[in-house]
């Protein structure tokens, strides 16, 4: 390995952590802001407003507040008077009344979720939304026998809302299909219709993944389905396939004309995947499957909108990635996920890396317009997250606000400050597993 190539690595892993501190500090001044913006409005005072944690490296007074940038680049505070202990002096955070402090500690999460929005309409503008369209419906398949056809909007599917394409893929990617009767609303001519039909399978052996099927477009993993042999290995999303068997596969048409040559039989194969430039081999044993088809094929890609159409699909998309979240949430409690399965700040920054790579040859303007979808995600992610009724978390706080606005009597300040800590450790503490399972996977 020559001395050049050397560089570039380091220079590439030095760029992938300041794209991810930057997405990061956005971020967290955002939801600091939130608090400080809130604090100041309702005469609470703020010692000090920080970015990042750990001895100070820059700092100015103004005021009562101090303004600091910190050593380590994840995480900032708004602290404020009287928050963590019993101070109940003038401008203090306990003198201040209980609603004032729900606006205060909601204020956070709430400004994430209005920066996702803002990052959203400029991605929205730029490139536009994914409408469910129905792109293609099989012939003599039930969808299509139950009335389906080219071009119809989809907007409900099993119960659930559908307005992106992303809506519909979250549902199969998450909870997939059962051999059950599939019941879903679409639009046509701006009337809409409700049909029911029975989903088609058959079980056969399947390595878990998804691609679309073009003679002229890279053979690239659109979707990792959860637990199947394909994720087991590791392989993610925006994978390439290269060979399979040590046959040559240069477009996603080629994966599709050597499945038809040579059909699974649970015999284990050989697959060529590219990541960043790089292939690995790797061998993957195919899995009996019930696959389930719906009998037709939907949109994933973007269109452009009216400014109408900007506002409200920019209120979809972070709608959509607070769903998501609070579904992943649901899946790690029933055990559908595992805390192994998570990423810290570690997984991240690689993981925005590779997306920085990807999108760099495409230009800067998929550069900065995948960035901003990096930051609408995390964004959206921290809001939720923030919002948890965990100790040390403004969900926490605000569960011992709301029981104070019932009993209309504070509880002791003291209690409430170990609870926290506690929490806060308990925190601490997961953070570390987490990272450690980064650098295990890296």
């Amino acid at each position: 390995m020559n001395k050049t190539y050397i560089r570039e690595l380091r220079a590439g892993g030095k760029l992938k952590i300041l794209i991810a501190i930057l997405i990061f500090s956005v971020i967290i001044i955002f939801h600091e802001l939130g608090h400080f913006l809130l604090a100041k409005r309702n005469g609470i005072k703020v010692t000090e407003f920080s970015l990042g944690m750990g001895p100070r490296l820059l700092s100015t007074q103004k005021g009562e507040t101090r303004y600091s940038l910190k050593l380590f680049p994840i995480g900032g505070s708004c602290m404020m008077v009287g928050e963590d202990d019993d101070d109940d002096s003038e401008g203090s955070f306990n003198k201040a009344s209980v609603w004032a402090r729900i606006s205060v500690v909601a204020a956070g999460p709430i400004f994430n979720f209005i920066l996702a929005f803002v990052f959203a309409m400029i991605i929205t503008s730029v490139a536009g939304y994914d409408p469910a369209r129905v792109l293609k419906v099989e012939e003599s398949s039930p969808a299509a026998k139950a009335g389906l056809q080219e071009g119809d909007i989809i907007t409900e599917f099993q119960g659930r809302s559908i307005v992106l394409g992303r809506d519909l893929d979250s549902y199969m990617m998450l909870h997939g299909l059962d051999d059950e009767e599939i019941t879903l609303t679409y639009k046509r001519n701006g009337e809409k219709k409700e049909v029911s039909f029975e989903a088609y399978s058959e079980e056969k052996y399947m390595l878990g993944f998804s691609y679309v099927p073009t003679p002229d477009s890279e053979p690239e993993i659109t979707q990792v389905v959860l637990n199947g042999a394909m994720m087991e290995a590791g392989v993610q999303a925006g994978d390439i396939i290269r060979e399979i068997n040590g046959e040559t596969i240069e477009t996603s048409q080629e994966i599709q004309e050597y499945w038809e040559k040579n059909p699974l039989d649970g015999s284990a194969i050989s697959l060529g995947i590219e990541r960043d430039g790089e292939i690995q081999t790797l061998s993957l044993k195919p899995q009996m499957t019930k696959q389930v088809d719906t009998g037709f094929i939907y949109n994933l890609y973007r269109e452009k909108t009216n400014f109408l159409g900007v506002l409200r699909y920019s209120a979809s998309e972070v709608r959509y990635w607070i769903s998501n979240t609070i579904e992943s949430l649901m899946m790690l409690i029933k055990g559908q996920f595992s805390v192994n399965d998570l990423s810290g700040p570690v997984g991240i920054i690689d993981v925005i890396g590779d997306s920085y790579e990807e999108a760099k040859e495409e230009g800067s303007v998929m550069v900065w317009l995948q960035m901003l979808y990096w930051a609408i995600l995390l964004s959206a992610n921290l809001g939720v997250m923030n919002l948890l009724p965990i100790p040390a978390l403004d969900g926490g706080r605000l569960v011992f606000l709301a029981v104070e606005a019932v009993r209309k009597k504070k509880l002791d300040p003291n209690v409430e400050g170990m609870i926290h800590f506690a929490g806060f450790v308990l925190l601490m503490l997961l953070m570390v597993f987490v990272m450690f399972n980064d650098f295990r996977r890296l």
